[in-house]
């Protein structure tokens, strides 16, 4: 059994800089794009730094083919600022961070009433939104207490293009069914994993991200509308990349690094289920017609063989060393070189 994926896109990737982006960013370039987070050391605030991170990012990735659709973090701005940003080439949206809620998230918002101009604006030239949805309440309940924002802003703002990043819970699902402007993109990690699996025995460091992995209930709902084909539901891996020293660590960062394995991994999953027909939309389609995406034009083919070396346990280079979901572990399913 094979499927050949046309254009896939991962819709939420953490790229990084300098020497780890040099070495993951190779490691995304099966897809034909991706949606980069801005959210860096200093964070991607100004036009300027999103051109010259555009170039890192096109440099990092080797001549591949590949498409970096470039992401602001939000920040409040002007008329004519955001009319710059439409004009640069591969701008895509603003990425709305709520102050420190995740990595390197401390400049966010701290309240939503001073983005409303920028938003308005935003909305008048159609210019999506990106949202990490949590609250700074008890950690497994922090998606669901920011669900009431999420209806605010689309009942606010309904021609405002509103993306739930990253989402964990059935309730999130439902929501998407309230509100035509909105949509969510969703990990490979929730679809598969619940909270035990991360913190039921001894600790998994490599599967700790946020927002958290949730209850078996909201993964069973996360993946059945992923199989489903919800129109307005998409692949974003949310991929991030830490050292394997910040990991496996006190303080353990967050985030799962799932670039290498992600494909393989979603054509193994559909397959199980039945599904393998849907996995188009859900890695390209969905995307395209919401956005008006044009991607690199390529095709991506995967087959139901098993990976013909063990994914490495880890990934070094230039001083760089990173685990990926799955180390060590044979895929069921492989890319045709």
């Amino acid at each position: 059994m094979e499927i050949t994926l046309q254009s896939p896109l991962d819709m939420h990737l953490h790229l990084r800089d300098g020497d780890m982006m040099k070495l993951v960013a190779p490691l995304s370039s099966d897809f034909a794009g991706a949606v980069v987070m801005p959210n860096l050391v200093p964070p991607v605030t100004t036009v300027a730094a999103l051109e010259a991170y555009r170039g890192r990012v096109l440099q990092a990735m080797q001549s591949c083919p590949f498409t970096p659709l470039m992401t602001l973090f939000f920040t409040p701005l002007g008329e004519k600022e955001l009319e710059h940003a439409l004009s640069t080439p591969g701008f895509f949206g603003m990425k709305l961070y709520p102050a420190g809620i995740t990595t390197n998230s401390e400049g966010g918002i701290s309240n939503l009433a001073e983005a409303e101009r920028t938003l308005k604006l935003m909305e008048e030239m159609g210019i999506p939104l990106l949202v990490h949805g949590e609250s700074h309440g008890f950690v497994l309940d922090r998606e669901t207490e920011f669900l009431n924002t999420y209806r605010q802003l689309a009942m606010r703002y309904p021609k405002l293009r509103i993306s739930m990043e990253h989402i964990t819970t059935a309730a999130a699902v439902s929501l998407l069914d309230e509100f035509e402007n909105l949509c969510a993109t969703v990990t490979l990690q929730h679809l598969l994993i619940t909270l035990d699996d991360v913190a039921g025995g001894l600790l998994q460091p490599h599967l700790f991200c946020k927002p958290i992995a949730k209850r078996p209930e909201d993964r069973d709902a996360l993946l059945q509308a992923a199989l489903d084909g919800h129109p307005r539901l998409m692949f974003g891996s949310d991929s991030a990349p830490h050292p394997r020293s910040k990991k496996e660590a006190c303080g353990c960062a967050a985030g799962v690094f799932t670039a290498p394995v992600a494909l393989p991994v979603l054509a193994s999953l559909f397959a199980r289920h039945g599904a393998l027909d849907k996995l188009q939309a859900f890695v390209s389609d969905n995307a395209r017609a919401l956005y008006g995406i044009r991607a690199t034009d390529r095709t991506i083919t995967l087959r139901d063989e098993p990976s013909s070396l063990p994914v490495p346990s880890c990934y070094r280079s230039y001083g760089c060393e990173v685990v990926p979901m799955y180390a060590g572990a044979t895929l069921p399913w492989s890319i045709v070189r």
